[in-house]
């Protein structure tokens, strides 16, 4: 069986880390300030500072920036369609999509480190679907004003 190095595994976490912050941030502004919606804005904060409640139990799990390698990282210019969005519902619906697969990726790796964690994933995965349910009605209304 092939083992991936601890290094390659943390660059992972810190990859999936950051992706899922900056997504669920995005995703904060918009029901922020073009949907005014206090609860979801609440709701995206909240899994925003539980992804580091969870890694508070990953001992280390603060040092996975050291593992970071962006100048080397294959996968920087890599482009589909991260350059086209024609509307906030666009932005919005990329993110939150990309806040789930990265939240997903952080689950599986858990299982490596400590199966509480990924437990905890799972489950912050599930209220990111709720969240995503919510604010779906609204944030396309957003196209039609």
């Amino acid at each position: 069986m092939l083992k991936a190095p601890a290094n390659n595994i943390n660059r992972i976490f810190d990859a999936n880390i950051n992706r899922a912050k900056e997504g669920l941030r995005v995703c904060e502004e918009i029901t922020r300030f073009s949907l005014n919606s206090k609860p979801l804005t609440q709701g995206l904060k909240n899994c925003r500072h539980r992804i580091n409640l969870i890694l508070k139990n990953i001992p280390s799990s603060f040092k996975f920036f050291k593992y970071r390698q962006s100048s080397l990282d294959i996968g920087k210019n890599i482009y589909v369609n991260e350059l086209k969005r024609e509307n906030i519902q666009d932005i919005f619906f990329a993110n939150i999509q990309r806040v789930k697969e990265s939240i997903r990726v952080l689950e599986e790796f858990s299982k490596l480190k400590n199966i509480n964690c990924a437990i905890q994933f799972k489950r912050l995965r599930y209220v990111i679907y709720e969240i995503e349910k919510r604010a779906a009605g609204k944030i396309s209304a957003l196209s039609h004003t």
